[in-house]
């Protein structure tokens, strides 16, 4: 599976409707710490088709950020069922994301 970029207008059907977990990589194009966890989410998208995995660019869409309660970035957010169920601010190591799904 490949990273695909959402924003608020496509949100709800690519993310909260989902039949699948989504993995969420909440970042910006100018944070460091998000260009270093980039291709680890990547790596993940690869490795477990069984998940989806999103990018929510913040600058592009702050309301999501906001009603996310996003303070730092880079941020992880697992939802199932449409709900958060699992979160991780800056970067980790891809088991300590991978845990997050299983």
């Amino acid at each position: 599976m490949s990273v695909k970029p959402v924003d608020s207008a496509n949100f709800a059907k690519e993310v909260l409707s989902s039949d699948r977990p989504v993995l969420v990589d909440f970042w910006a194009p100018w944070c460091m710490p998000c260009k270093m966890l980039s291709p680890v989410v990547d790596q993940i998208a690869a490795a477990h088709p069984e998940i989806e995995v999103r990018k929510v660019n913040v600058d592009e869409a702050p309301a999501l950020a906001q009603k996310y309660q996003i303070m730092g970035i880079p941020a992880l957010l697992l939802f199932q069922g449409g709900e958060p169920v699992a979160r991780k601010v800056g970067v980790q190591p891809r088991e300590s994301i991978e845990s997050m799904f299983k």
